[in-house]
């Protein structure tokens, strides 16, 4: 017969055996292995995402505090290489990074050279000054009207898309899609009175409220729904891979859900890491 203490035992055990298994190395490319480095691009002017405090001009985000995570897990060092988020897919497709630590729009047309871990759902959210929005309550009470976006995203062409079909197909006249350097200069274009509104992700406009209470008003909810994702050139499956895994070692045991909730994100929270899932 077998007694308490021995089955308790045989309990602790499997117990001990399951975790060693689960907390296995996870396989990595050789030269990334034994570099112990990997280097990661990043464009720090989107926060919540990534972003530089502005007390200390510190790299800040939750993009930031997930790949330092990944990295953990990984064990490597990170090289962070600071670019535009135009010069983010040339450094990926020649090799200078080994994969992008930015937020980019998981889309099928970026698919033809890269590959995503797509990691937050996400997707264009409008929104407007409140001292300037007025009646503007929602999204199609901006067709004749102009909207800021940053040119080089997904966002730029998705609003155009649903212009046509929203105001144009409906007998009204289309949303004046006005092209932007980046986030930044949304926000400044916005603030300056240029546009009526502007189109930047919903984590980014998050973020702005959290910072303002009241100044600004989201219009309606998200013009779509798409992933954002962690980029790697196409052929690099061995790191996306192994980043994956990572992932969702981060989400089993709630390091990803503590670093969303710190920055208010939780509600874009996927339930595992997905590999280039996003639609068009």
């Amino acid at each position: 017969m077998i007694t308490r203490t021995a089955f308790l035992a045989a309990g602790l055990a499997a117990l001990l055996s399951a975790g060693a298994v689960a907390q296995q190395p996870i396989p990595l490319p050789e030269a990334i292995r034994t570099a112990g480095v990997v280097r990661i691009g990043i464009e720090a002017t989107y926060p919540p995402m990534a972003y530089k405090d502005p007390a200390t001009n510190e790299r800040r985000g939750f993009n930031v505090d997930l790949v330092t995570e990944i990295a953990k897990v990984l064990g490597l060092r990170i090289q962070w290489e600071e670019m535009a988020f135009a010069q983010l897919i040339p450094a990926l497709t020649t090799n200078r990074i080994d994969f992008s630590g930015s937020s980019m729009t998981d889309l099928p047309s970026r698919r033809e050279r890269l590959s995503f871990v797509d990691y937050v759902s996400t997707g264009p959210q409008i929104f407007a000054l409140t001292a300037q929005a007025g009646d503007l309550n929602q999204p199609t009470d901006l067709c004749g009207k102009s909207i800021a976006t940053p040119r080089t995203t997904a966002y730029f062409p998705t609003l155009q898309a649903w212009s046509q079909k929203n105001c144009v197909e409906q007998g009204r006249p289309a949303i004046n899609v006005v092209g932007t350097e980046g986030a930044t200069a949304t926000r400044t274009d916005l603030r300056q009175n240029r546009v009526n509104a502007a189109v930047l992700g919903a984590e980014y406009v998050v973020y702005l409220s959290q910072q303002e209470p009241g100044v600004f008003k989201r219009i309606g909810d998200p013009i779509g729904r798409n992933m954002s994702g962690l980029a790697f050139p196409r052929q690099s499956t061995e790191l996306r891979d192994a980043v994956a895994a990572a992932l969702n070692r981060l989400i089993e045991n709630g390091t990803y859900m503590t670093l969303l909730k710190k920055h208010g994100l939780e509600a874009q929270a996927l339930p595992r890491a997905e590999i280039d899932a996003g639609q068009p």
